[in-house]
């Protein structure tokens, strides 16, 4: 395997190469020591208030395509063959203000400023790619952004103003598009790539076989797609993580293949990437999916990395459970498929050895005369994490319940299926009355703890309330839960 000792990328006009990179460098430390970019701002460090927000942009299948991400928890290594955009990038010629800005300035948009670059760079994406977006639109655009000071009118405002400042045809993302597109696309050589600083090491894998090499030959490696948890393990434990093999790049873990049977789903397809997909046939899971984290979040993070973590409270383990996802794990040349319940073996404890790795995961589609539901419960509504987090998936022929699977995360030292819920609904009459008593049995399968996202008593009465809103929500004229035919 030839190997390449330097990370290359642009950082918004200008080419980058760095041969001594550490596997805990942020791009957020970066843009503001190394480079001196002071725009991007460092809030939370962890992912939250979105004031570090940058846009990366990446070639996948030979599309250049740029996505908010936060910079605090993106990790320099990982930005090979990538275009950097940081918000010192929107002036102009003799420091004309961008529409975004203009229209941030005209309607108030900024009060303390402090994170009003992270809000200029969300509506920047969003504007790219949406010039007329509805109120919600705005609103799910900024979930990932926190502002103290402005009651966020003001932006939403903004963010309804900025086509009138300016046309995204005429914008520099759009007129270098195709020389951006050329340049990145050269950056990518096929090459491994391996960068250290001291005892630190990074290496970005060829391929999906190489990967599979890598791995073997450094079993004990942090696997990275994301970073959206292990990023906080840099920034808030200050954890050493080398020996790093990062998968981000990787277009062949990105895939999204949809079938007469099933959605495969690449493990390093983002939150974002895989929405469409499981929404088309799940249409609950349009807003569940919006619930998860903010945009950045869902940008960066992986359908994979939230399976493979393994935490209890994961937003997307509960659902796959439910509709009856697998998963395939390889090691070296050799692959296995389980049930994705079965992955999950206790608190921090997954079913794969040293050396393998979660290649991609199939859901089936959905079967005739199901019902699909899935709820979140968290303190704050956006971009938070579950206190409980559920997931139903019930046949009805001929007005009896026939199978049920349902999952729920938060409740116990893994995601896990409500073994005894399930059984006392298969056979009884699609009523409330039945799914009523089927959450009495919810204490024979669960002994939630208590801490400081919920108590044990709320999480198991709210988890038995879930049942009933499972049934009303059937009930309503505008319920996206009906039979499938």
């Amino acid at each position: 395997m030839t190997t390449r000792s330097e990370i290359r990328f642009v950082l918004n006009d200008r080419d980058v190469t760095l041969d001594t990179v550490s596997a805990s460098d942020t791009l957020l430390d970066f843009l503001r020591i190394d480079r001196r970019l002071t725009g991007t701002k460092e809030g939370c460090a962890e992912g939250d208030c979105g004031a570090c927000t940058v846009l990366v942009g990446r070639l996948q299948n030979g599309v250049l395509r740029y996505e908010p991400v936060n910079a605090c928890i993106r990790l320099t290594a990982s930005l090979d063959a990538c275009h950097v955009v940081s918000v010192e990038y929107l002036s102009g010629p003799n420091g004309k203000l961008h529409p975004v800005q203009q229209a941030m300035v005209d309607h108030h948009g900024s009060q303390c400023g402090f994170c009003t670059p992270g809000f200029v760079m969300s509506l920047y994406a969003l504007w790219m790619g949406n010039p007329e977006p509805s109120e919600t639109e705005i609103e799910t655009a900024l979930q990932g952004n926190l502002c103290r000071c402005t009651g966020y009118e003001p932006i939403i405002k903004a963010a309804k103003a900025v086509t009138a400042h300016g046309s995204p045809a005429d914008d520099a993302l759009t007129l270098e598009r195709a020389a951006m597109t050329a340049k990145l696309a050269q950056l990518r050589d096929g090459k491994r790539v391996e960068v250290s600083s001291g005892g630190s090491r990074c290496i970005l894998p060829a391929s999906v076989d190489d990967l599979a090499e890598v791995l073997l030959e450094t079993p004990d490696a942090t696997i990275i797609a994301g970073a959206t948890d292990v990023g906080l393990w840099v920034t808030k434990f200050l954890r050493d993580i080398s020996p790093v093999v990062f998968l981000s790049h990787l277009d062949e873990l990105r895939q999204l293949d949809v079938t007469e049977d099933e959605i495969k789903i690449g493990a390093g397809v983002s939150y974002t990437d895989s929405r469409t997909a499981m929404s088309d046939d799940y249409p609950h899971l349009a807003a569940f999916w919006d619930r998860i984290a903010g945009w950045q979040i869902r940008s960066m993070g992986s359908i994979g990395g939230n399976i493979a973590n393994g935490s209890p409270i994961g937003d997307t383990p509960p659902v796959l459970i439910a509709l009856g996802a697998s998963i395939t794990l390889r090691k070296g040349g050799v692959r296995r498929t389980i049930p994705i319940e079965d992955f999950f073996i206790d608190y921090g404890k997954q079913d794969i050895s040293k050396g393998e790795f979660l290649e991609s995961i199939s859901v089936p589609r959905p079967a005739k005369d199901t019902i699909h539901a899935a709820y979140k419960i968290s303190k704050r509504r956006d971009e938070d994490i579950s206190s409980v987090c559920a997931a139903f998936n019930v046949t009805v022929e001929g007005g009896t319940i026939t199978a049920a699977r349902i999952a729920f995360g938060g409740m116990a030292a893994t995601p896990k299926r409500a073994a005894h819920a399930e059984a006392a609904l298969v056979g009884a009459a699609w009523s409330e009355a039945a799914l009523i008593a089927a959450a009495q049995r919810l204490g024979d399968d669960f002994s939630p703890l208590s801490d400081w996202r919920a108590s044990s008593d709320y999480r198991l009465q709210v988890s038995k309330n879930l049942f009933r809103k499972f049934w009303l929500d059937q009930q309503s004229d505008t319920a996206t839960n009906r039979l499938s035919a």
